[in-house]
């Protein structure tokens, strides 16, 4: 697991959007000077001896570029306000959400650690397994096939060496009719705390330190 920084959605905005608009106003300046200079060098030539057409044809080239850098520009103003009020929606519909998050590993701090297993899978019996930081078994139990929710309380096998803080795996091995047909993650109940970006990438942060793509996390139900 990795945490992640939160950023600002609305700082971010200004950012690019101050950026396009110094940017689009300069483009301006230089497209309306081009255009003044371009007047007045039609409108005072020599009729006896006119520009000369390849140099009046690179010119209108140059128009043409400068015209088309304009309107880009314009374009990427209006494509960086779109991501901000994305991202400001994202913000919106996600913080403070209890979501599940598929993962391995998951913090365990002294509170229960509430998980669901994918509702994708059918099956009829389910086994949770608990290792510590040294990959050694700590924990093991029948969860009950007919609940969602779940809660690893921190119980051991060794009652006289309670689990500590710290990061554990949390495996959960499917059966059906006595046949094993999955082992998968725990799908751990969290807060969403923030929204941020990696590598182009939308992650969201949780309470109990994971991230996740936005696409692996499962909202709950009347969330």
């Amino acid at each position: 697991m990795s945490e992640i920084s939160p950023i600002s959605n609305a700082g971010a905005t200004s950012t690019a959007a101050s950026t396009a608009s110094t940017s689009a106003t300069n483009f301006s300046e230089d497209f309306d000077t081009f255009l003044q200079l371009l007047t007045a060098q039609i409108r005072n030539q020599d009729p006896l001896q006119p520009m000369d057409s390849t140099q009046f044809v690179e010119q209108l080239a140059t128009f043409s570029s400068l015209e088309q850098q304009v309107e880009t520009n314009t374009t990427l103003g209006n494509i960086a306000t779109m991501i901000g009020d994305l991202h400001a929606v994202l913000a919106n519909e996600w913080l403070g959400q209890d979501v599940a998050v598929a993962s391995k590993h998951v913090a365990y701090e002294g509170k229960p650690i509430e998980f669901e297993v994918n509702p994708a899978f059918s099956y009829d019996d389910a086994v949770l397994t608990v290792r510590d930081s040294q990959n050694q078994i700590v924990w093991q139990e029948q969860l009950d096939a007919d609940k969602q929710r779940h809660i690893w309380d921190g119980s051991v096998t060794d009652p006289s060496a309670p689990a500590q803080a710290g990061i554990y795996q949390m495996q959960i091995d499917l059966f059906s009719n006595g046949q094993p047909i999955a082992s998968t993650q725990a799908e751990i109940i969290s807060k969403v705390t923030n929204l941020a970006n990696e590598n182009g990438q939308l992650r969201l942060g949780t309470d109990n330190y994971m991230t996740a793509d936005l696409t692996d996390v499962r909202k709950l139900a009347g969330q």
